[in-house]
Formats: structure tokens, sequence, C-alpha cells
């Protein structure tokens, strides 16, 4: 029998449990907390922790590279480092949505033990990690986050923190052990052209390193490009070129903080045609150069730029050259 969804997940407003920072190898960060629309962000993010987004009430979507998804309460969004993201809550009659947000990450175990944990992580890897049990499989999942609740209200010496990490692995790997129960479907989009408009966008973070257009865009999606720039515009509130230039720089800020290529692979391999426009692109939206960027290493917000003056139908085409 289903648990009625008040019953399932212990809430309280502005609860938080933090082990170490996010800079530790071992870190946890358990946030109880509600938000209104007026906490949305204007474009997706990344960071190199694991996240689990857990709604708890009303609906709200999520958005993951460029695709759409619809979220229920007790939906379970899992999502692995460097995975470009954000959250959408509705302004609507709910005063506050309330969720759970748990960031973690913990060093590799070594030889078998170290397997065993990479298939428990294994639901994160999936097309669309987002994963919603009915009754028992629901309610032993959710069983291990209240013991969590209630362990960080006591003092968090070292066996309180290994129990917490004890209780989460379990969670995991009840997420893991039942993925083929997995009862998540999104819901279809009000109107086709919202539809088409996040299927352009979802192209655009999977192609970002390739030349895009909105001529060729518009072509590949079959919509005329000023109707293309004009709707993207409204549904996602950036112009397709602002939107192609942040998801390449949100992309490359990730190789500049995480790895060691060479500036000048990152400028390639993120769909920039030279490095003077790499390093102009970059100053726009981040006001520093991508090396400075290296040097401060930390994430920084996109500058978020005024809309551009509309294209006229004869310069429409020039719109998205990047």
């Amino acid at each position: 029998m289903a648990m009625e969804p008040e019953q399932t997940l212990l809430f309280e407003q502005g609860y938080i449990i933090k082990i170490n920072s996010a800079s530790n190898p071992f870190y946890y960060f358990f946030d109880w907390d509600a938000r209104t629309a007026k906490f949305n962000m204007n474009f997706q993010h990344f960071h190199q922790f694991y996240e689990i987004h857990i709604l708890l009430n009303d609906r709200a979507s999520h958005i993951i590279e460029g695709d759409y998804y619809t979220l229920q309460p007790y939906d379970i969004v899992m999502l692995r480092p460097s995975l470009l993201h954000k959250t959408e809550y509705p302004a609507n009659n709910i005063d506050y949505h309330r969720r759970l947000i748990i960031n973690f990450q913990f060093p590799d175990a070594p030889d078998e033990l170290g397997q065993m944990v990479r298939q428990a992580l294994a639901p994160f890897d999936a097309d669309v990690p987002i994963y919603r049990f009915d009754g028992e499989v629901g309610a032993e999942a959710f069983g291990y986050l209240n013991r969590i609740f209630a362990l960080g209200k006591q003092p968090l010496t070292p066996l309180t923190r290994l129990s917490i990490h004890t209780h989460f692995l379990e969670f995991l790997c009840v997420v893991a052990r039942h993925t083929a129960d997995n009862r998540y479907e999104s819901q279809e989009l009000s109107d086709s052209i919202t539809q088409k408009v996040y299927a352009v966008a979802s192209y655009i973070h999977h192609h970002f390193a390739q030349e895009l257009s909105l001529e060729g865009l518009s072509k590949k999606f079959f919509i005329s490009p000023y109707y293309l720039s004009h709707q993207f515009r409204r549904v996602t509130g950036f112009s397709l070129i602002n939107y192609i230039q942040m998801t390449r720089v949100r992309n490359a800020q990730q190789l500049l903080l995480y790895t060691e290529r060479k500036i000048a692979d990152i400028t390639t391999s993120c769909g920039f045609t030279s490095f003077s426009q790499f390093n102009r692109v970059f100053n726009k939206f981040c006001h520093v150069s991508p090396s400075q960027f290296r040097q401060n290493g930390e994430i920084t917000p996109l500058t978020i730029l005024p809309y551009e003056k509309e294209p006229s139908l004869g310069s429409a085409a020039e719109e998205g050259k990047s």
C-alpha cells in the first residue's frame, strides 16, 4: 500500500546537516528548505560534487543540459558532477515549494569496495536520471533519509557522521537496486512550439562544440528563423546567440577549473573559432579573462545580457552565429 505523501519524508524548513566543505573529498550537505519562483536561476549551473533534488510538494520542473523535465512530489533527481542543470519553481498559489537538496562526495574506495560503491552511484549516469518509486520501495528509500534527519539533531561525532554516511549509502543502494521499478514519466509540455524550443536547447547543449547558427537550427527543426528567434527568447528568456555563448562559456569554465588542458585546446573544444573570440565572449559574461578565471579557481555567476534587438526577417540568419 502506498504511503501518504506527507508521511514519506520528514521536513523542517531551514534545517541543514553539513559535514566538511565542498573542497574536502568527504563532504555532505543536506538542506531541507522551501523556495519560490523568485529563487529561480537565470541559467543552468554545474558543480563538481553529486547533487540530489527531491521535491516535497506541488510541482516544479528541472532542466538538465537543455532538456525539460516535469517533477511531482517525491521525484528523485540525481545529478552527477559537471552536469548543467537548474530547477524552476512555478509562480502559482503555493507560497513555498518544499524540497530536500543533498550535495555530497566521498573519496574513491579501493578494489572491491570501490566497485560496489560505483554500482550504487550508477543511477546518476542514466539518460534521464530522475526516479519515482511507489509504495514499499519509496518508503524504504526515504526511511534512510529520515534516519539521517534524526541523526543530524545529535552532536556530529565521528560515529554520528559514520552513521549518516552508512544510511546514505543504503539510500543509494535502494535506488540502484530498484531502477527497474522506476515509474518516472515526464509530462508533455502544453504547446508544441515550447517542446520544440527545448529540443533546440538540448541540441545546443549536445553540439556546442560545432558550428551553430539560427539559419542552421531553423532548417534542422523545420521552423522559420524569425519564429524560432522569437519563440526561443519567449521560452528561455535568452536570445539564441546568448544561449549558445553561455552554454559554451559554462563548459569552458568547467574545463578551466577542473582540468589542466591548455586554453587553446579549450577554445576549440568548446566551439570557439579563435582565442580572440573565446577571450572576448568569456570576458563579456564573466568580466575576467579565461586565464584569470583559472587562477581565481572558483565559479562566478554569468552576467545575463539585456535582450538584443529582434532581428528582421532579412537579418534573422545572422543571429546565433558565434
